[in-house]
């Protein structure tokens, strides 16, 4: 933070109230994100339903979901990218429809084959799209509020994966090619992507970075406006020297330059913790979650019962995300994460052992619950790594990171069942939660801080 009379885009930003506009920011890239989760969400079940009707086995019905996770993985890595480079805005739009489009294309498939290319392409919108809109929405909260209001923002991941958890007991087992059916509904964000593109302000914060002075003013002043708060003088209306003054320089201006950032003496150790953590994350979530659906189904629950035992479970992750929200500003972005790390591993060791019914629901509920809201902090304390100028590269290489586990996660679910069944796979899932909690503790916590503006 400055003190010079004339303060940065970001401190302006911060010494708002949360008002209109930030609410309309965090519904409208929280829409797109509820979107994103119901895609993820289908998967499971559409899997589960083209077993049985396609005769897949579990190692076919494993490609289906690592292949759009490899599509994340690129994805994630390219999007950050061009965040930084094109703006926040833009390229969440994009994103959109790209794995829109390829949803919709996906129900009109015949085999297996075209299904994992176009799974691919919805990878690559996807993972491309969920680091972008945690920085975009990153650089509008106040630094008071950041961390809960990106936790809120994570929380609309649990109304998409809701949305699919519904359609997935209503549609898929009572329409005929009903998981078609299923796709075409995921199609609906091409649609949305046009609304993101033009009712969203771009980053003021990026904007400023990129020397568009008076368009970041613009930004800001119409906050400032809706806050009812006093516009101030932007930086670039002083003299040349302050205004030069008042803008930390960039850390990096390049892409190159951005990536050899990452690794660089200041941020090599939390980039090494991050890529832990999004590492150990991800190959949990997704091979325990994209799974549960099938799991249930091979124990001998007809596709109904699995998932509607699915849609209990699945129900959790909001007061999952609520506590996250709250303790995330009361705690700090460490100690929220690391214990939900470890409520995650605990509820995965019970629910792999768990034999009756009560007991699966009630530790597969406390998994959701737990993972959802790590899940949360995570999303919050990643851009907080990074200054601006590659806040959208870090982000987004951590998340691709993590994706990589997520292609590894259903692949090593077929053999891990085979060799000791449901008690050794979550066994595995929970080692995972544990190494992710103690990375968590390597990682900067900036709860209430101001973010780098370099």
């Amino acid at each position: 933070m400055t003190d010079t009379a004339t303060p940065t885009v970001g401190r302006r930003l911060d010494d708002l109230p949360f008002g209109r506009r930030h609410l309309k920011v965090l519904t409208g890239s929280g829409l797109g994100w509820a979107l994103d989760a119901m895609d993820v969400g289908l998967i499971s079940f559409v899997i589960t339903a083209l077993i049985a009707e396609w005769s897949l086995d579990t190692t076919q019905a494993s490609w289906i979901a690592s292949a759009g996770f490899a599509g994340m993985a690129v994805g994630a890595s390219i999007g950050g990218l061009l965040a930084d480079r094109f703006g926040r805005r833009s390229i969440f739009a994009v994103t959109l429809l790209i794995y829109g489009v390829a949803t919709g294309a996906s129900a009109l498939v015949g085999g297996l084959a075209v299904l994992l290319v176009l799974r691919f392409l919805v990878g690559l919108g996807l993972g491309a799209e969920l680091p972008v809109a945690s920085t975009y929405v990153s650089e509008f909260a106040p630094a008071r509020i950041r961390g809960r209001v990106i936790v809120i923002l994570e929380a609309f991941w649990a109304v998409g994966w809701t949305a699919a958890a519904l359609i997935g007991y209503f549609v898929i087992p009572n329409v005929d090619g009903g998981w078609r059916w299923a796709l075409v509904i995921g199609a609906v964000p091409a649609v949305y992507a046009i609304v993101v593109r033009w009712g969203l302000p771009e980053s003021a914060r990026w904007l400023e970075r990129r020397g568009r002075l008076d368009e970041a003013d613009a930004v800001v002043r119409s906050f400032e406006a809706d806050c009812g708060a006093a516009s101030s003088a932007s930086p670039h209306d002083a003299h040349p020297d302050e205004a030069s003054a008042s803008r930390p320089a960039p850390a990096a201006v390049s892409t190159g330059d951005r990536l050899r950032s990452l690794w660089s003496g200041e941020f090599r150790v939390r980039t090494a913790c991050l890529w832990l953590v999004w590492f150990c994350v991800n190959f949990s979530y997704y091979g325990a979650f994209i799974w549960i659906p099938t799991i249930l189904y091979s124990q001998g629950y007809d596709l109904v019962r699995s998932f509607g035992f699915t849609l209990i479970i699945t129900l959790a992750q909001l007061p999952g995300y609520a506590v996250a929200a709250w303790l995330i500003e009361v705690w700090g972005r460490r100690a929220t994460l690391s214990v939900f790390l470890v409520g995650s591993a605990g509820a995965a060791v019970v629910f792999g052992t768990a034999t009756t019914e009560p007991v699966i629901i009630a530790s597969g509920m406390a998994l959701s619950f737990f993972n959802l809201g790590a899940w949360g902090a995570l999303y919050a304390v990643t851009p907080e790594m990074y200054p601006t100028s590659l806040r959208g590269t870090g982000a987004g290489w951590a998340a691709g990171a993590g994706r990589i586990a997520s292609i590894l996660a259903p692949l090593s679910v077929p053999p891990l069942l085979a060799v000791g069944g449901a008690p050794l796979l979550f066994v595995v899932f929970a080692v995972f939660f544990a190494g992710a909690a103690l990375g968590a503790w390597g990682l900067v916590d900036r709860k209430g801080m101001q973010l780098d503006e370099r």
